[in-house]
């Protein structure tokens, strides 16, 4: 028996054959649907299972609009039971002797002292709880501010007042930095021996180039003790030139090179460079823009080869868990 090809089948001649109702089942099961789109109207995300015509072009807009305008003018239903007002049950009456202290746990104080605090104050009472260390009576700002006067009642108001935050103090700002950098450099240069601190912190413009010719400078002068150059932006270069100068320097005690943007590699380059210098008593180089990563390891091997300097002041080699950090930010 050969088998037909669904190929060969006459479509049109079948629908020719059918009858009206057989039609309309076969629109019905070819529908399309979105059942999950919530912007579409009920009627298209289901089948059509009625027979009426539509009423008119769907709109969403003013259905919502018809929908929210019906709930606005639909009356709020009454309370079935309303509210009268009558109370029912039993007040509370408290027991006779209750909220009293004991008698066995009563304390007689002198016919001054119990004057005395009858007489008190809410302010008065409050710093004198705090005397006794009733601190869960008040807040912190209430206990301390009565310890730290003596004299006089702290407390302007009682225990059970608001808690009110101190008044903002707004202070001044610093003065930026006097110091002139091109006077400062040429004082390097030319040796001057009324120059003997150095201060550049915190001037935020100076060229590289300037800071690498004032360490430069700095090879040869014999009159600066103490030289700091903390947040001017300073960069491996100038480590590299802090470096060759502390090499060659014998007069520099103090230098600050903090909160710049020196990486590891400066850092070792300084500190390799403090292995050949006897004069230097303090170095700060913390607060870098960048994590130290390994050179920790490399500071500690030079300052583990140079054990006379946890002899000098300043240093705690016992409260060294960080033993390079601590020994650099406090002194050498």
């Amino acid at each position: 028996m050969s088998k037909s090809d669904p190929r060969d089948i006459d479509e049109d001649a079948i629908l020719k054959g059918m009858s009206a109702e057989e039609l309309d089942a076969l629109e019905y099961e070819l529908q399309e649907m979105d059942p999950e789109n919530a912007m579409l109207p009920a009627g298209f995300r289901q089948r059509d299972q009625t027979k009426k015509s539509p009423t008119g072009v769907f709109d969403r807009d003013a259905l919502l609009d018809h929908l929210e305008k019906t709930a606005l003018e639909h009356a709020d239903r009454e309370d079935l039971v309303p509210f009268t007002g009558e109370k029912k049950g039993r007040a509370f009456v408290p027991k006779e002797g209750h909220g009293q202290i004991p008698i066995n746990e009563q304390i007689t104080l002198e016919p001054e002292l119990e004057e005395a605090l009858k007489n008190a104050t809410d302010a008065e009472m409050c710093d004198i709880a705090a005397i006794l260390g009733m601190y869960t009576l008040m807040s912190n700002k209430q206990y301390y501010d009565a310890l730290g006067t003596t004299g006089t009642i702290a407390n302007t108001e009682g225990i059970n007042s608001v808690v009110k935050p101190d008044p903002f103090k707004i202070f001044p700002d610093e003065p930026p930095n006097p110091t002139n950098v091109e006077e400062t450099l040429q004082q390097i240069q030319t040796n001057d021996s009324s120059l003997l601190e150095v201060n550049l912190n915190n001037i935020k413009d100076i060229p590289i180039p300037t800071l690498k010719e004032i360490f430069e400078a700095m090879k040869t002068n014999t009159h600066v003790e103490s030289l700091s150059i903390a947040a001017t932006r300073s960069n491996d270069p100038v480590a590299f030139a802090v470096a060759e100068m502390l090499q060659e320097n014998t007069t520099l005690q103090s230098l600050n090179i903090e909160s710049n943007f020196i990486t590891s590699e400066g850092m070792t380059a300084i500190v390799k460079a403090m292995a050949n210098n006897n004069t230097l008593t303090e170095i700060k180089i913390d607060n870098q823009v960048r994590h130290p990563g390994s050179v920790n390891r490399n500071i500690w091997i030079v300052l583990k080869t140079r054990e006379a300097w946890f002899s000098r002041p300043m240093i705690r080699k016992d409260e060294c868990c960080c033993p390079w950090l601590v020994s650099i930010h406090y002194a050498i």
